[in-house]
């Protein structure tokens, strides 16, 4: 199946990759053929459920697949996973009326979501910043209002899923719910797009007093944060495992320019500064796999993972900058241009080490856990 979905994504995926990337109807014609394509030859939603028309592979069977699917930015959506924490999320979480109006849709590819947390002016690893406000009124409904941005997918969504302050103030640790909002409700607005180092996919959304209905908030009003977690979790690692996809693409690139091209001095192969290049990247792809896949088999058993995933967000970020920048070395100028996915995969690698969390987060956070270990290790040998 790995070896299937590697295939298409390399046959069906990699050519439609500059149609896909500018966007626009033809773009959205051009998803729908190779989705169609999908469907057919049965690699189409492999890691959702069965009951949401997928295919159920569990996480730990599909994490060697997302490598495949994520050696295209384009891989998932083409492939019907890029839908699988929106559609478990709501399924798991909403209510009734949620559970039978949108997951199966989402599994089907035939309503898009996205996931509103960071704001302007706030920081976005910090929820409690939260200034989205979500006003309850009489008949039990709500009214949102509030700004959002670096949105993935906003402007082509159907649904979006924001967090907002049901309760307190910014700054409080309580009081934040997630609800359900349907793009077409009066009042929701997409104010820009957010271009990441040029390339397109990132948005900034304005709710101004849009009406939400009481049955779409998810799970206990003030329960976001655990929500998020789980989700984030989860979602942190799916990058994880496309990014080592994308990564995979860039040596294979390098390692094929190098055995290709040949100047005075014979073919970039034979000299040893390019090797030190292959070498390097080799050992942080090889070194950062298993890294990530501990943390998919520890999600995948219902264990704690935020130091797995710590760890393996970080390094997989970095690992990725670091092979498409050695990728783009041994290319020279061609590195740089539009004839290879190189730029993308360079800039994928460094917002990477952004977006999701910065570096910075996750190393405090996974400092901090393990240090409190052996707190508690000291203090239980001093008793």
């Amino acid at each position: 199946m790995r070896d299937r979905v590697a295939e298409f994504v390399r046959s069906r995926v990699m050519p439609c990759e500059p149609v896909l990337d500018a966007g626009g109807l033809q773009a959205a014609a051009v998803l729908r053929e190779v989705q169609a394509q999908a469907k057919d030859e049965g690699l189409w939603a492999l890691p959702l459920g069965a009951e949401l028309g997928g295919q159920g592979l569990p996480l730990a069977q599909y994490a060697r697949i997302a490598e495949a699917e994520g050696a295209s930015d384009h891989g998932p959506t083409a492939l019907g996973s890029a839908s699988l924490l929106d559609a478990t999320m709501l399924r798991k979480h909403g209510s009734d009326r949620i559970a039978g109006l949108y997951p199966g849709r989402l599994a089907a590819g035939e309503l898009r979501a996205c996931y509103a947390m960071t704001e302007p002016g706030t920081a976005g690893t910090d929820p409690f910043g939260t200034a989205t406000r979500a006003e309850e009124q009489p008949d039990g409904s709500w009214r949102v209002s509030g700004r959002k941005w670096f949105i993935s997918g906003a402007a082509g969504a159907d649904l979006v899923t924001v967090l907002a302050r049901t309760d307190g103030e910014p700054g409080d640790r309580e009081g934040l719910s997630l609800l359900v909002v349907p793009t077409g409700s009066p009042g929701f607005r997409v104010v820009r797009e957010l271009p990441v180092f040029g390339a397109t996919g990132q948005w900034e959304i304005e709710f101004d007093r849009v009406a939400v209905p009481a049955d779409h908030v998810l799970g206990e009003r003030g329960q976001a944060l655990a929500i998020a977690a789980e989700r984030l979790q989860l979602g942190r690692t799916l990058r994880c495992l496309r990014w080592l996809g994308q990564a995979q693409r860039a040596f294979d690139l390098m390692c094929e320019r190098a055995g290709s091209r040949t100047g005075s001095r014979g073919p970039l192969a034979g000299h040893q500064l390019v090797q030190q290049h292959v070498f390097d990247a080799l050992l942080a792809l090889r070194t950062t796999r298993p890294l990530v896949h501990e943390a998919a088999a520890k999600i995948s058993a219902g264990e704690d993972a935020h130091v797995e995933v710590g760890l393996a967000k970080v390094a997989a970020a970095r690992m990725l900058q670091q092979v498409a920048d050695a990728a783009i070395q041994v290319h020279g100028a061609a590195g740089l241009g539009p004839d290879t996915p190189l730029p993308a995969l360079l800039r994928t690698g460094r917002a990477a080490r952004i977006l999701d969390g910065p570096d910075e987060l996750h190393i405090t956070s996974v400092a901090r856990r393990v240090l409190r270990r052996y707190e508690t290790r000291k203090t239980h040998a001093g008793c």
